[in-house]
Order: structure tokens, then C-alpha cells, then sequence
């Protein structure tokens, strides 16, 4: 099955970075005004979602699903549901972080949405990328310079860090106070995370 990219209207100003992650085998949504990204990116739709209320509804043969403007989804939250529908698995978020914060905090959500169906998703921008740990043990390489670590879902409980700067055994790290942040992995090593009960939310920065 391919991945599912779906592309929001979020600034992007490193395209260079972006185009790494992505593939011609992917599977591209397009949300409403991330159409402004089609031809920097230089990959063609294969579904487009939006209600068009920052972007006019292009002309085209490409599958395009039309939402109202006043409805509960926004945009890019309808994309994810439908892919789910279509059977992806794998997901790539991209133009998705950045301009206004509540839309961006909405499309962080996409990743527990994702996660509490078993499915792998991430988002990438300009600087990072993130992802849910929860059952799962997650990698992070040094060619990263700093990793962070919020709690997203409750208090995350049995927290464990290895090789990194500021190491973590058996911890907690709840909304109230997030310590986990700019953390460094050892040079020359692959840094872990795990988390025994609870999610967080692992940011790897790429860079300032």
C-alpha cells in the first residue's frame, strides 16, 4: 500500500527539505490552499479536499471532494479520515505546522487520531519532525541537534531516555510541566525513547 502524503496550506520555505521525504510512490492529498505547494513540491494530486475558502477549486480531472465552509472537520482532519477510509496505513504530514497556531495544534491532534487506529504517522516542516511514542520505541540519530518531548495525552508514565544528554528512567512527564525539552543525543550514537504508559509527543529538531 503507499504512503499517504497530505499537504496543507501552511507556510513551507525550505521545499529542498520537504521533497527528501517524499516519493513518487506516495499517494498526494492536497487540502484547499496547500495547492499553492503542488508546484514547488512537483508532485500532481491524486485527491483533492477543501472547501475552497482559501484557494479557488481548480479545473481539473483530479478526484476533488467539495466540503462546506461550516462544518466540524477542518480541511486537512477530513483528508486524514478519508484516507483511513481508503486503507492507507502510512502518513506523511506536510504544510501543516506553521501561520496560525490553532490550526497548527489541530493537525498535531491528526497524529493521536492516526495512532489510536494503529497507524504510522508523522509530520514534517521546515525545521522538525514529529511523531506519537506510545507502545512503540522511537529512534532519534545524531545528525539531529536536539529532541524534544511533550506530554500530549495526560501524563506519560515510565518514561525511559537513552543515550542522550539528559537520560530518563522510569519517569513522568505530564501537561503541567513539560521538561523534556532540547534534549541532545550522544555523539556517534542513536538515541531511544519509550514510554511505558501514556504518549508523548517527540519532536526532532533538523535544525534553528
Amino acid at each position: 500500500m503507499k504512503r499517504c502524503v497530505i499537504i496543507g496550506g501552511a507556510p513551507i520555505n525550505d521545499y529542498n527539505r520537504i521533497k527528501e521525504y517524499l516519493s513518487e510512490n506516495d499517494c498526494f492529498i492536497y487540502c484547499d490552499s496547500g495547492l499553492k505547494h503542488e508546484s514547488p513540491l512537483g508532485f500532481a494530486p491524486e485527491l483533492i479536499v477543501g472547501d475552497f475558502d482559501s484557494h479557488d477549486c481548480p479545473k481539473t480531472d483530479c478526484e476533488i471532494i467539495k466540503l462546506p465552509r461550516e462544518k466540524d472537520d477542518t480541511d486537512t482532519f477530513f483528508a486524514a479520515k478519508e484516507a483511513l477510509k481508503r486503507g492507507f496505513d502510512d502518513f506523511l504530514l506536510v504544510g501543516v505546522i506553521g501561520g496560525r497556531l490553532d490550526h497548527s495544534l489541530c493537525n498535531v491532534s491528526i497524529l493521536l487520531y492516526l495512532e489510536s487506529f494503529g497507524k504510522s504517522a508523522k509530520i514534517i516542516d521546515d525545521y522538525s519532525e514529529m511523531e506519537i511514542v506510545s507502545d512503540n520505541t522511537a529512534y532519534i540519530e545524531d545528525s539531529f541537534p536536539y529532541f524534544s518531548l511533550i506530554a500530549i495525552d495526560g501524563t506519560a508514565k515510565k518514561v525511559s531516555i537513552k543515550n542522550a544528554k539528559f537520560p530518563l528512567e522510569n519517569a513522568e512527564i505530564t501537561p503541567e510541566y513539560q521538561y523534556g525539552v532540547s534534549n541532545e543525543v550522544t555523539k556517534g550514537k542513536t538515541a531511544s525513547v519509550s514510554v511505558g504508559d501514556g504518549k508523548l509527543l517527540l519532536i526532532k529538531i533538523a535544525k534553528e
